[in-house]
């Protein structure tokens, strides 16, 4: 899974993990009895032959990795309406199209009107110099050297400090999430600011170690991009406001904090007198969610929704890395996805539930699960009529006969009967060995909360998230449309496609667990 295992010894450890964790699996009621299953004739709707064209179209270098609230992740959401319209879907947005539309609030260091200057020589910023937080600052003063930042013996209160990066802990450094070297890079920035964000600097300057220094750039795509927000949405978190907040006064929060090249290592040790001013700019730019619906087939129930979830924004376009690539394409996150739903719009066309069904591919989700957000708190149906959320992230990679079903075991599991569902429709099609461990609340991961069925969960409709986790090209150029596992994904669109299939067709909708409460 991480990439570094050989393949026997990483199918010998994740059989054993599994079978522990299916043995510690909850044990439900009697079991929900199941609608008919669906006609052959909708099963063969869902095709390999077309899971792979999709996803080689969809992740191509011409899309550009689909970057939320850029053009690139517009031009692929059109692209996404097309196949619906293809498929005979309608269109559930506004205004009679696919598109439901909302502004990403973007907060990001102004290049134009900030500046750093160290004696007389101007650093440029996110060249020379990283603002590794967006904070204003206007700070001037002459650098104190700490050659140990862990000692906090010195008195660095209202002082500009300037430090070293220590290599962080092998535990710090994330196994997945971007290339190597960016991991290793947030882990030492993270250990060093680590004590040194509580004594009260005014600023505090970090020199890269020639570790670090080879990710520079690729920290400086990074973190040029900003912070992102969407208003009047569901809340990232219990408690929290549906308001954006306003920018930051100069002087709140931690200390600001810098990265500076390892060639400034040097000049910093010489004492010298550091200006810093950095203004922020804040702005709107636009996203979109992409729905598309089926009109159900019983006059009683066609008023519920069952909601089939993805997401088609990637990670647009980054440092080059070592393959020789700057486009993470995002074919596994999430390509494959998208693609699986379109078979799973084939097969209901070929064969309407009785319910009707929701297609929605959400906006941002790599920036902060923008356009699932966004559409929980503005629903192009009532909320209480929908019935499931049956939300993906990520289905394509990893052990051909292994994958993950999140939202199983409490605190996560919002409704029994939903889960019985799931399960019954992956006996019937893709029969993979279900690994719950990445379910727990314990996993390092917090898997469950980093995709789009959160913010629906958050205002009680049961949800799932179905999974084949995490691997050694997530969110790097190397998740690409030839690393897929064709017949694997064929397995898991069927398996969603027919849990849907039982929830549209049920004579009841799947009840929320008494109790269920996701806050903890």
């Amino acid at each position: 899974m991480h990439g570094r295992m050989s393949t026997r010894w990483r199918y010998s450890v994740c059989t054993g993990a599994l079978a522990m964790a299916m043995a510690t699996m909850p044990q439900y009621g009697a079991a929900q009895s199941l609608p008919a299953a669906p006609s052959s004739r909708a099963l063969a709707a869902i095709r390999e032959a077309d899971l792979r064209r999709d996803l080689f179209a969809m992740a191509s270098p011409a899309m550009r990795g689909r970057e939320g609230g850029s053009l690139d992740e517009l031009r692929a959401s059109i692209w996404v309406a097309e196949q619906y319209a293809k498929i005979g879907l309608a269109p559930m947005g506004e205004a009679g199209t696919y598109f439901q539309w909302f502004n990403i609030v973007r907060t990001r260091v102004s290049t134009a009107a900030s500046s750093a200057m160290l004696d007389t020589k101007a650093l440029t910023l996110f060249t020379d110099i990283i603002p590794l937080n967006v904070v204003p600052v206007e700070a001037m003063g002459v650098v104190r050297w700490l050659a140990n930042p862990n000692d906090t013996t010195t008195d660095v209160r209202g002082k500009i400090v300037a430090t070293a990066l220590v290599a962080p802990p092998e535990a710090l450094v994330r196994t997945t999430s971007y290339p190597t070297r960016v991991r290793y890079a947030d882990a030492a920035i993270q250990a060093t600011l680590r004590t040194l964000s509580r004594r009260g600097a005014a600023a505090i300057v970090l020199v890269a170690s020639p570790a670090v220094d080879s990710a520079f750039d690729a920290v400086a795509v990074q973190r040029v991009r900003g912070a992102y927000d969407v208003d009047r949405a569901t809340p990232r978190g219990f408690g929290q406001s549906d308001r954006v907040a306003p920018p930051p006064a100069a002087g709140s929060g931690p200390p600001p904090a810098f990265l500076v090249r390892a060639a400034q290592l040097a000049p910093m040790q010489r004492s010298p007198i550091l200006t810093l001013s950095v203004r922020l700019e804040r702005f709107e730019t636009p996203s979109v969610n992409v729905i598309a619906g089926l009109r159900g087939t019983d006059a009683t129930l066609r008023d519920e929704y069952v909601l089939y979830s993805s997401h088609q924004d990637a990670n647009g376009v980054r440092a080059l890395e070592a393959n020789g690539d700057s486009v993470l394409a995002g074919a596994d996150d999430n390509a494959s996805v998208s693609v699986a739903e379109f078979a799973a719009a084939r097969a209901l066309v070929a064969q309407r539930p009785r319910r009707s069904v929701l297609f929605v591919h959400h906006g941002a989700e790599e920036r902060g699960l923008l356009g699932s957000r966004y559409h929980s708190a503005h629903p192009v149906v009532p909320i209480a009529q929908i019935v499931a959320v049956l939300n993906s992230d990520m289905i394509g990679r990893n052990h051909p006969d292994t994958a993950a079903l999140l939202g199983v075991q409490p605190p996560h599991r919002s409704s029994s009967t939903l889960v019985q569902y799931a399960i019954a429709a992956n006996a019937r099609t893709g029969k993979f060995v279900i690994d719950t461990l990445w379910d727990r609340p314990t996993h390092p991961e917090g898997w469950y909360f980093r995709s789009d069925h959160v913010p629906y969960a958050r205002l009680n409709v049961p949800s799932l998230m179905y999974t084949t986790n995490l691997h050694g090209d997530y969110h790097t150029a190397s998740d690409i449309p030839e690393r897929i596992d064709y017949p694997k994904l064929l397995r898991m669109a069927q398996w969603m496609y027919l849990t849907g299939w039982y929830v549209a067709n049920a004579d009841q909708r799947p009840p929320l667990d008494q109790g269920f409460k996701l806050e903890r």
